[in-house]
């Protein structure tokens, strides 16, 4: 019988820009809220990722991801053995992506608070390029945007998935989708994501979205800013 999993496949740590979660609490604090798997997408990085997987927690696979900036809106790229440059066009990003065996989600489509992709008409042409679509995003305020995001993913064909966005360990889990299969590999993913899936959509507390400059704020005086399009992390 094929394994149950609980999957957050969106979420941050103070590797990104915009959080100060510790990726090894990040981890243990999802597995003790009964996830499985755990993409963690910091903004054009992947080290937080990495310090998280090398960490091993208990009753948790950490997926190393990113959520890849690109010239028209954000997408999230799982699997990945290194980052993928800031700022690309979107095709170029994916094709990126694909060179990794890597796979790829539009996360919060039609949010217009932040980088969302499918805020322009013309890169509805990309969905045939994509593994799954954010039906449901914990931190979408917009209104109607998750319904929006989750009927367009029905009308494609697309899978449609809830992910926390988290980025404190409060909102860690607060969403997440129920899948069967192998999760450890990109094909088994990939699988899994044309199987059953049950969506859990819960939202995060607006407190934790309102802590969201002051993280910016602390990661500026440390240094730690958004990486600038055209710069590959970690590279010079």
């Amino acid at each position: 019988m094929a394994a149950r999993a609980v999957v957050d496949l969106h979420c941050h740590t103070s590797a990104s820009f915009d959080s100060l979660s510790d990726p090894v609490a990040v981890a243990r604090t999802a597995a003790l809220r009964g996830i499985t798997h755990l993409a963690i997408t910091d903004h054009d990085r992947i080290d937080g990722a990495l310090r998280a997987r090398d960490a091993a927690t208990p009753g948790l696979t950490v997926i190393v991801g990113s959520e890849v900036r690109t010239a028209q809106g954000d997408l999230i790229a799982l699997f990945l053995e290194r980052p993928i440059t800031a700022g690309l066009p979107a095709s170029e990003a994916i094709a990126a992506i694909r060179d990794q065996g890597g796979l790829v989600g539009i996360p919060h489509p039609f949010d217009g608070w932040r980088g969302s992709l499918l805020r322009d008409e013309a890169a509805l042409s990309l969905l045939s390029e994509v593994d799954w679509i954010e039906g449901w995003n914990a931190r979408l305020v917009a209104p109607g945007g998750n319904q929006r995001a989750a009927e367009l993913a029905v009308s494609r064909g697309i899978p449609s998935v809830a992910a926390s966005d988290a980025h404190t360990l409060l909102e860690i889990g607060g969403a997440a989708t129920i899948m069967t299969g192998d999760l450890d590999t990109a094909a088994g993913f990939h699988s899994a994501l044309h199987g059953d899936l049950t969506r859990i959509t819960g939202r995060g507390a607006l407190f934790a979205r309102l802590f969201t400059p002051i993280a910016k704020l602390v990661n500026a005086t440390r240094g730690n800013r958004r990486v600038n399009p055209g710069v590959t992390f970690g590279e010079r």
